[in-house]
């Protein structure tokens, strides 16, 4: 299947095509279709498969048939991160270059007035994580009476971050009769039920990278006692490591602390997690993509929507709360063909979850020897 496969409209195809896209990727083969004939979808699919595409296309191709809108918007999507939906935003505008189609982003951490001026001025598509949504709905300043396409995305991940009780407020404030597409990554028994409750007859979509990612990373595992570790890091950084690398941390106290200790060492790094203000998070994103920066330090709710192509290095500083973050970090390299390498800094503490990660993983991480910091 090719993408003129899809009966997009002309304006979308040339999009595509601008893009450098010729064949679906299969979350976009089984979702456009989908969305195209008013269906709900509930699917299962990981960042890196294509989801955005899969849903911005069918929801720009209906928003083009239908012509200006008069009233408010149509559309409203949610994001667990500000920068998922910053990469989001930036996807409309990709696709939907040449449309009139008029999109705002509704982000906490910057002022709220620019937004609700651009409200002000007409929007087709909202894009918002779900405080500062309901913050601009409390300013009176949005009213979500004409939203035919909700779109909820990554919604395990509101779930870790606490996001439920304003979803299910938000579902309250738009209209019952619509479309509802739905997305996460994995299916725990909260995120099913959250589905059942808001989808309607819905085409369930699972998709599952082609190659899983672990078989696609060169994995290394470094056993060290906790205080050397920013020693190992320094080290690998000087000695081993090329180009840049993102540096994962549990909390984001540790990814200051491990931002502090490499600039002692001369390394160009930063480091971005919730308390960073949004202009500085995306300051440091953009370093990071061009180069100016060698290290990006991060916590995982700050890194998810993140997309670098090209990124040769993730380390995990911290061993993740959870095996299924693990895979979803180390998924942050090797992508689009690339090689990639993740290494992982472990204490004898550890291997209580290491166990767990492995047998997710179907393999045992390789341990890398007669390191100077071997713990």
């Amino acid at each position: 299947m090719t993408f003129a496969d899809l009966n997009l409209c002309a304006q979308l195809e040339k999009a595509v095509a601008s893009a450098g896209y010729t064949t679906p990727t299969p979350i976009q083969e089984q979702s456009i279709p989908v969305v195209m004939s008013g269906r709900d979808i509930f699917g299962c699919a990981q960042t890196g498969t294509g989801k955005t595409a899969a849903f911005a296309l069918p929801i720009l191709n209906r928003l083009n048939a239908e012509g200006p809108s008069r009233g408010g918007p149509r559309v409203l999507i949610l994001a667990p991160t500000r920068e998922l939906a910053i990469q989001i935003n930036e996807s409309f505008g990709t696709y939907g270059r040449g449309m009139r189609i008029r999109s705002v982003v509704l982000l906490g951490g910057v002022s709220i007035r620019p937004q609700i001026d651009q409200i002000r001025r007409g929007v087709d598509v909202v894009i918002a994580t779900p405080g500062r949504l309901l913050d601009v709905i409390e300013h009176r300043a949005l009213r979500l009476d004409h939203v035919h396409t909700f779109v909820l995305d990554e919604a395990d991940r509101m779930l870790d971050m606490g996001f439920m009780p304003s979803i299910k407020q938000v579902v309250k404030l738009i209209p019952a009769e619509r479309q509802t597409l739905f997305f996460s990554a994995t299916l725990p028994p909260e995120i099913r039920s959250l589905a059942h409750t808001i989808l309607t007859n819905p085409v369930h979509v699972a998709v599952t990278p082609e190659q899983p990612t672990t078989t696609m990373v060169d994995q290394r595992l470094y056993f060290v006692e906790k205080n050397h570790k920013r020693g190992l890091l320094a080290h690998l950084l000087r000695e081993h490591l090329e180009g840049s690398v993102l540096v994962f941390t549990r909390t984001k106290r540790g990814a200051d602390r491990v931002c502090k200790d490499l600039e002692t060492v001369g390394v160009k790094v930063a480091a971005i997690h919730g308390d960073k203000s949004q202009m500085a998070r995306q300051r440091a994103l953009a370093d990071f993509k061009n180069g100016r920066m060698r290290v990006l330090v991060a916590t995982d709710i700050a890194a998810r929507g993140i997309d670098i192509s090209q990124l040769p290095t993730v380390v995990n500083y911290d061993i993740p709360d959870s095996p299924e973050t693990y895979v979803h970090r180390i998924g942050r390299t090797a992508r689009a063909g690339n090689s990639g390498v993740a290494l992982t800094l472990a204490t004898p503490e550890d291997r209580g979850q290491l166990r767990d990660i492995e047998k997710l993983i179907k393999m045992r991480i390789p341990a890398v020897r007669d390191h100077p910091f071997e713990g």
